[in-house]
């Protein structure tokens, strides 16, 4: 029996250069996550579906259930590193954010630096892998830090808007252990218009 889905995951481009974002992420570090660490996701998201749909035209319930791990892990590391791919641009097209985006972030936290030292501090905490996000919380209409450990995408009422990767593979060849110095550095490529693009879609 074939597939019932018309339509695989790809893997997106980039709307970039691997070394774009130099000297914050090195070339080999991009190409490295983007081809390698993306691409897998990409890939065992689409066998697991086809298995997926295998189990569920046998009526294979247990098979449908044995699955859902791997279908969660490998949909959330697609989700949130396309995600994360247009949260970054080169620093010569960065700039803070402005206009409502930046007067929640100044009522919430008193200010983008004070935002950023709460988010890195939040993220740093991380034990093993994981995430940390800024997101629209709909039920509060408020901005909210959400930290969330391997690969699992921002669910419920939350809405993802910016996401740092804080997996060893985001950093590891350039920073070694000094994650906390990568979470200073990742600021200087937040394409903060893209944040307040996905801010202003969120919240209507």
């Amino acid at each position: 029996m074939t597939s019932r889905r018309s339509t695989k995951h790809e893997l997106p481009a980039l709307p970039y250069d691997y070394s774009a974002l130099e000297p914050v992420i090195s070339g080999e570090i991009m190409t490295l996550h983007h081809t390698k660490h993306h691409q897998a996701y990409v890939n065992n998201l689409n066998a697991a579906e086809e298995k997926m749909d295998a189990a569920i035209a046998k009526n294979d319930l247990p098979a449908q259930l044995a699955l859902h791990g791997a279908l969660k892990f490998n949909a959330g590391g697609h989700i949130n590193h396309s995600i994360f791919w247009q949260n970054l641009a080169p620093e010569s097209q960065c700039s803070p954010p402005d206009g409502e985006l930046a007067s929640l972030i100044q009522k919430q936290w008193g200010g983008l630096d004070r935002f950023k030292e709460v988010f890195n501090a939040k993220t740093g905490a991380i034990q093993g892998s994981g995430w940390g996000w800024l997101t629209y919380n709909k039920d509060l209409r408020d901005l909210e830090i959400v930290t969330l450990p391997n690969q699992d995408p921002v669910g419920g009422n939350n809405i993802p808007l910016l996401g740092v990767d804080v997996w060893e593979h985001a950093f590891y060849l350039q920073y070694k252990n000094a994650k906390p110095q990568y979470l200073k550095e990742i600021w200087r490529v937040v394409n903060w218009k893209d944040v307040a693009k996905r801010y202003e879609q969120a919240k209507n």
